[in-house]
């Protein structure tokens, strides 16, 4: 097995990407710069492994089709940062947590397990003609009617991937 090599300098370069792109997309990042560092590590290895940014914090599979729901940012973000204060790994939070006004707790897992998530994914009843297909982010919910998802989310600025045809 080959070792998985993360500079310091690639670290500190996704911190100030994704910290400009939080902040620009009204999300914020933990503010412990070395505990988001630490995650960061995570996502980086899981990329040179896997090809893309997995939850760190959670089992991948390995295999995209099977994690599109914990590619970073992953699916439960925005619900968990809502009720909670954070999402999963705590990589991003909240206003208050960043105000100091709210602490960092454990999440439970909204993750179901993967013949339940495969389920869960059903089309929508009644729909019997719409001349353009749905696309549906599945980081946010944002949805948009046209030939193929846009490359990046205008919300969450989740990836074209992270789209899933809604109708």
């Amino acid at each position: 097995m080959t070792e998985i090599r993360i500079t310091d300098e690639e670290i500190d370069q996704l911190y100030e990407k994704l910290n400009e792109e939080a902040e620009a997309s009204g999300y914020h990042l933990n503010p412990d710069v070395e505990f988001t560092k630490n995650l960061l590590y995570g996502l980086l290895v899981n990329e040179k492994r896997y090809g893309y940014w997995a939850c760190p914090c959670r089992l991948a599979a390995g295999v995209k089709e099977k994690d599109l729901d914990i590619i970073c940012p992953c699916d439960y973000r925005d619900p968990d940062v809502n009720e909670f204060g954070s999402c999963y790994c705590a990589l991003y939070v909240s206003e208050e947590v960043v105000k100091g006004e709210r602490g960092v707790g454990s999440i439970p897992e909204r993750r179901l397990p993967d013949d339940e998530r495969q389920q869960s994914r059903s089309t929508p009843q009644g729909v019997t003609e719409i001349s353009l297909p749905v696309w549906r982010c599945r980081v946010c919910g944002y949805l948009c009617a046209r030939d193929e998802p846009p490359e990046v989310c205008p919300i969450c600025k989740a990836k074209k991937e992270r789209f899933e045809r809604f109708l």
